[in-house]
Formats: structure tokens, sequence, C-alpha cells
């Protein structure tokens, strides 16, 4: 990147027959020598890769979105088997609006409901539970010992004295509150579920199981049944259904930067070009993304959108050189060239800080996360040939409009004064590289950081709200979670403490007299409703096996009632422990997921597991680890989370701080150029705290994001300020002439970018709206923020007193 006296050292051809092709480096001249086939290349590869862009499938997996190397996530996926129901499931409450579950024409529907859930593929039929399946029991003592069956009679068939039957078998049953609500006008479907679709061998496709639940069961309800659908499986398929309507948002934004690059350029050729190439990178980054095995899905949605703007923001660069290249009497060709020599490696420098932005969210151990660093890094790569060739070989032959030429040599001349506030004040702003001015915006700068340094040690990391914070409050989806919650005993967030023993290890009652002490424990927290666990199964067989009586409701040390116990506990609930005893749930139902009740539980957890590995105080090994069930699969993420943080931050400013020492060789000039990107990380984290949102795996890659898009305005302004203060012009001059040249594309790409993603902010999707508020405000602040305070900070540390001192700072 150049001055403008650099621009003007660059002679007037006004006839390409009179410019030496052989002229510019090695890469220059193979491209613009070779244009037609260039541009035939590009066009075979945009009809392949389009048509494998129409191949992509929009999907999600339950186990890329967990951080698979926690070990607490190890854990889960060792015993997963063992663990039915404990991770993945979906549940579907059947309510009757106008009577109780005992209604005949109910359970009819109910039938009707579980049968169709039974033959969707996907779900894990040998768990089922519902009232019409028979792993769901009841047992009574009597005076021949405990008796028991399925809850539902074996020879039901609506009568008046079947359905008493049934009845009396749910209230022996103790199902009320889990699997029936608590006002008994509804009951509840739960089914884990498979990863792949045993149908076709392929992962289970959520778009379509979704589409099943909505086509074959949720049709099902009228003005006397009512259907409430929880579940990873449906937060996922309501997320891909929000996708479509997404895609419209897509359509707004690039219409909305058009507008933006139009109202610039004034050219309507160039910015169809610009639009056009946009576009075509997505396409490219679409089609490779399919042909590499990559599929869309909710959180990955973001990367189209943001290789858009960033390919038609950095677009208007090459555009703003040949307009003025074009404006001197320049001929196309020649000022595409031109273009192309002052500016590519620039512009390579500053995809390349793009990608060590989106790079560095590799380390996260979690694999949605890691797709959306290397999706994201193969479409800024392909804006590699996409904004930095294609655009400036296309240009060299359909040039720009004169009038827009002559619009920009007018304003660079400064023969067309300012007439609105903003142009005034933009022809003020090099002002700010006095002390005065530099030390009143440094002033500003520090209270706002301090400011926002306080507050941003209220952000918490995981889930502020209850249901799927995903979605929004007044969605379906979290409507019926609060249906469910209000109605039900057993909440959909579950925390499971696995324990593990030997074979047969948890008949001892060491064993058991362990798991009860800690679902003792985490009972005492308020954010736990209830625990089951085997030992408490035991507990209350023992007490059934002696005529109920209260004094047996205890773990007996007598290892012959002990096993009397567990096997008649197994036999009424096959999923309390394994076919070996080796591996028992225990699982803490939690009021909600929010971020501060996970890490009370798990900390409840940790210290009691600590506590007895200390102790060693039972003759048999017993393991407590942690963690399955969906709260404890998430604060096994939150702690990922937590931890990436640090690493992440440390990884994308130190590589940020390594391209811009390479680009500016000098110190000063790199700390300059990071200060405003520091500032930009600490308000945004506290606008995520005045918000309400939280750090998870949704928002952690907008910090990435921030700091990587926004060192291009640093490397652009920066670039030029130093090239002029090099040759020895004062830093008010410099910093004006770096102003004429990049500056007004500075901030037509901050506006550009925060334009394309600010109507994310009415995406049916609430964290895709975070994110677009999010962005909007990096871009626009990353903007401001190089505007303002380059030239403030470059007073103090970039303003030097000899000549050439710049080349040794």
């Amino acid at each position: 990147m150049a001055g403008h006296k650099e621009n003007s050292a660059m002679p007037v051809v006004r006839d390409a027959a009179d410019f030496d092709r052989r002229s510019g480096n090695i890469l220059e001249r193979f491209i613009f020598n070779n244009r037609v086939i260039f541009l035939v290349a590009c066009l075979i590869a945009t009809v392949f890769l389009g048509f494998s862009a129409t191949r992509i499938h929009v999907n999600a997996n339950f186990e890329r979105m967990i951080p698979l190397g926690s070990p607490y996530i190890q854990n889960y996926l060792e015993n997963k088997k063992e663990l039915p129901g404990l991770g993945n499931t979906i549940r579907i409450v059947v309510e009757n609006k106008k009577g109780d579950i005992y209604d005949p024409e109910y359970l009819e529907v109910l039938r009707k409901v579980n049968d169709t859930l039974y033959l969707i593929p996907g779900v894990d039929r040998s768990w089922m539970k519902s009232l019409w399946m028979p792993i769901v029991r009841w047992r009574e003592v009597t005076e021949d010992g405990i008796t028991g069956g399925a809850v539902m009679p074996a020879n039901y068939n609506g009568s008046p004295a079947t359905v008493e039957a049934l009845r009396a078998n749910v209230a022996k049953a103790g199902i009320v509150g889990k699997l029936v609500s608590k006002d008994l006008r509804s009951s509840m479907i739960v089914t884990p579920m498979l990863d792949v679709n045993p149908q076709t061998g392929e992962p289970l496709n959520y778009g379509v199981f979704a589409d099943d639940l909505e086509q074959k069961i949720r049709v099902l309800e009228n003005d006397r049944i009512g259907i409430h659908i929880v579940g990873f499986a449906k937060v996922v398929g309501d997320l891909i259904a929000g996708l479509r309507e997404v895609m419209m948002f897509f359509a707004v934004s690039v219409a909305v930067a058009a507008i933006f690059v139009y109202l610039y350029t004034r050219c309507l050729r160039s910015t169809i070009l610009l639009v056009t190439v946009a576009v075509i990178g997505v396409v490219w980054l679409l089609g490779l993304m399919q042909l590499l095995g990559y599929e869309l899905d909710p959180y990955s949605i973001l990367v189209p959108f943001l290789i858009f703007a960033i390919g038609l923001s950095h677009g208007a660069q090459k555009m703003n050189g040949i307009i003025q290249d074009i404006g001197r009497g320049t001929h196309k060709y020649v000022a595409a060239r031109y273009t192309f020599r002052r500016l590519f490696m620039a512009g390579l420098t500053a995809l390349l800080a793009n990608i060590v932005g989106f790079a560095v969210l590799v380390i996260i151990d979690i694999p949605v996360i890691r797709d959306l660093a290397i999706t994201t890094c193969i479409g800024v790569s392909v804006l590699v040939f996409t904004k930095l060739v294609l655009i400036p070989v296309t240009l060299s032959y359909i040039g720009v409009s004169e009038s827009a030429a002559r619009r920009a040599i007018e304003e660079e001349s400064g023969t067309v004064a300012p007439r609105t506030v903003i142009g005034r004040l933009w022809a003020r702003l090099d002002v700010l590289t006095e002390r005065n001015w530099a030390i009143g915006m440094i002033s500003v700068a520090v209270l706002i950081t301090a400011v926002s340094t306080v507050v941003m040690k209220d952000l918490r990391i995981g889930d502020l709200d209850s249901g799927a914070p995903e979605l929004r409050p007044e969605s379906r989806y979290n409507q019926d979670n609060a249906y469910i919650t209000a109605n039900y005993g057993l909440s959909s967030d579950q925390f499971v403490v696995i324990m593990k023993t030997g074979a047969e290890g948890c008949r001892l009652y060491d064993s058991l007299r362990q798991m009860d002490d800690l679902a003792w424990a985490l009972r005492q927290d308020p954010g736990v409703q209830t625990t089951t666990s085997l030992a408490e199964s035991v507990r209350s067989v023992s007490s059934a096996m002696f005529e109920g009586s209260p004094k047996w409701l205890a773990l007996s040390r007598n290892q012959a009632i002990v096993d009397a116990s567990v096997s008649a506990a197994m036999i009424a609930t096959p999923d309390i422990t394994n076919q070996g005893c080796s591996v028992s749930p225990l699982v803490a139902y939690l009021a909600d997921h929010k971020a501060d009740t996970l890490s009370r539980v798990l900390k409840i957890a940790e210290d009691f597991n600590l506590q007895q590995t200390a102790s060693g105080s039972t003759e048999q090994p017993v393991e407590f680890l942690l963690a399955a069930g969906s709260a404890g699969i998430e604060a096994a993420t939150n702690i990922e989370v937590q931890k990436s943080i640090i690493t992440m931050y440390l990884a994308v400013y130190g590589a940020t701080a390594l391209l811009c020492l390479i680009t500016f060789k000098s110190i000063r000039a790199t700390i300059v150029a990071l200060i405003p990107l520091v500032m930009t990380t600490i308000i945004c984290k506290a606008l995520m705290v005045w918000l309400g949102i939280g750090l998870k795996v949704a928002t952690l890659p907008v910090i990435a994001v921030g700091v990587g898009v926004g060192v291009d305005y640093a490397l652009y302004l920066l670039s030029v300020q130093i090239a002029v203060q090099r040759r020895g012009d004062t830093l008010r001059m410099a910093y004006r002439r770096s102003l004429d040249f990049t500056g007004k594309v500075v901030a037509l790409v901050g506006l550009t970018m925060a334009a394309g993603v600010i109507t994310w902010a009415w995406s049916p999707i609430k964290f895709q709206a975070d994110m677009g508020i999010l962005l909007t405000f990096m871009f626009l602040w990353n903007m401001l923020g190089a505007l303002v305070l380059i030239p403030a900070l470059s007073h103090f540390l970039l303003n030097p007193k000899p000549r050439g001192a710049l080349a040794t700072a």
C-alpha cells in the first residue's frame, strides 16, 4: 500500500498499448498477461463449486457440540452404552386440555403418539418410557412379598375397569411428577436418541427428525389435546428451520452492503461487480465445504455472512485505487495493474490477519468451533483469488464510470468542500495528532476501558436463561419447556454422576452408602429439585420387603437384604444400573441449567469425590465420575470454554502482534495497532454483561472474529501513515494522507460489515441475533477506534524527532 505521493509517482498511461507489459513482479505479469485464461478458469471453478454448493447439508451432531477431550466427557462417552437416556434424549408431553390422563380418548391419542414416535428412525426404542411401554412398571408390597408389572394393564381396552386398574398402577409406580404431571392432566414420553439413522447407517439428520415430529406427532394437537416437545434434537431442528428464514437475511445483507458501496463509488457497474464477486466467494466456500465433507450447522451459518462481508468490503479498497488512477487519466487496464501492484501485499497481509483470527479457534476442544475455524479459514483463503485478483482483472475490462472517477479525484484534491457535519468532522480528524487533542482522546478511551473492565467482571460462562437460550423466549420450544418445568417435578436438566465399581460392586453397603451421601449433599443445593439413584431405590425396596415399615427405610448392612433389594430395584427400574452392577448413575434434577447453578452443583460433586478419595474409607474401589446428563455435559462444556478463553486471547493477540510487527517493522506501531483491539475486547465483554449474554460456544468465536477482522483497519491506516512519515513528512500530514487514500475506505469497510450483520438482530434464532449485535458493535468500534486512537497514540509513540527515527523504532 502506498500514499498519495507514491500514487502520483506512477506515470499516467492513457493508452494500454503504451504500457510496458513486462513491468511488475512475476505474479502480476502471469495474471494480467493471461487474463482470459484466468477468467475462464474462474468461471469453470464457479460452475463446478456452485453445483457442489447445492448439495451441502444443514445438520448438527450432539457430540460435535461438546468438548470431546474433556475428562468429564470422556467419562460419559466411555460409559455411554451403560447410561441410556442420560445424554441426548427427546421428551414429548401429551396434555389433556379438558380432562385428565384417565380419559380413554386421551389414552388413545397417547398410544398413537407413542407408536408413531417408536417408528421414527433415530429413537432408541429399547429404552422408550411412557404409560404404554412395558419398561415402565409398578411394584407393591403384599402379604406374599413384592409384586409388580407393567403400568399399562395387559388387558386394557378402554373400559372403566381397566382405566381404574391403570389409575391404581400409576399410583403404585410412583411416577407422578416424573412421567405423569402433578395435576394428572398430561403424561410424558421419554426416549434416548441414536447417533445414526439405523435405516441408512448415516449420521442422524436432525432437520428431518424434527420435521417428522411436527408432521407426524404435532399434527395430532387440537383443541382437546396439547403436544409439548423438548430435547436437543428438537432445539437443533428448530434452529435448522430458522436457518431457512435466515437465508432471507443474507439477501438483505447483500442489498444493504451494495447500497453502501454504491453510495461510496457512485458507479453502478463496479458495485454490481463487487457484489457479484463477493457472492462468488461464498459459492466457492460452500462448494469446497461440501467437497471436503463439511456440513452447515446452526453455529457455522455465520461463516458465509462473514465471507461475503469481508469480500465485499475489502474489495472496495481495490476499487478505490482503480477509480483514482482512472480519474487521473490512466487507462483502465493500466489502472488495474497499478492497483494490483500497490495493494496485493497489503491485502494479503490483511487476509492473513483474518485467517489468524479464525485459526486460533482450533485450539478450543469443541468440534463445532474447530469446524467453524477451519471453514472460515478456507473462506478467507478463497478471497485471495476473488478479492485480490478477480476484482482487478475484471475491472481491467469494464473499468468504472467517468463520473465516479472524476468525483473521486475532486474529493481527493479537496476542491469539493464538506457539506455535512460528518464531512466537516472527517476533515478535522488530523487534529488528533496534536498533543492536547491526543491527550483528551486517550483520556476518554482510558475512562471507557476502566468502566468496561469493572463491568466485564460480571461476565458469566454458560447460559444465563432457562430453556433453550439459542431460541427466542417466546418460541414454541421455550413455551413447551416452561410448561414441562411447571407441571413436572423432574426437569429435563439432568446432572449425572456415574458411580463405577468392580463387577457386582454396586451391591456392597459401602458403595451404596457413598452414593447416598453424595445424593444428600446435592439435594442441599437450592438448584437441585431432587435426586434418583440406586441407593434411594434400595432403601425404598428394603422397606417394602418388610411390610413398608419406615424402620427399614435405610441401607441395611446385611448383604443378603441388600442383594435382594438391588435385584428387585433392577427389575422395577432397568436403567438404575447396568447388568453387571458396576455402572450406576446418580441423577440430580436441576431447576435450570444456568451457569451459576451448574457451577455450584459441579463443585459439590467434585469436593465430595476429593473427600472420598482422600479418606479411602471403603474396602472396594469406588469411583464417582463426572459427568453425564444434559446439565453435566453443559457443565463440562462451560469448563472448556473458561479454560480456552485465556489461551485464545494469547494466541490471537500474539499472532496478530507478530503479523503487525512483520508488516510495520516497528514495535511502537504494533502497540498502536493493538491497543484499540484490546479495548474492543474489553468493551465487548462489558456489552455482553449489559445485554445478558453469557460466554459460551455460540459467542466465543465473536471475540476472535472481532480481533482478526478489526486489525485490518490498523493495517490500512498505519501502512500509509508510516510510509509517508519515513519519507520525512510530519505526523499530521502523514495521517491526513492516510485518511485521504485509505481512511474513507476504512470507514466504508466498518459501516458495510456492520450493515451486513446488524440485520441478524431480527433473526428468529436468538444466539444469532446476539452475535449480530456483538459483531456490529465490534466492527463499528474497531473502525472508530482505529480512526481516532491511531492518530492520538501515534503522537506519543510514532512522532519521531529526527528524520527516519521510525525506521528503527
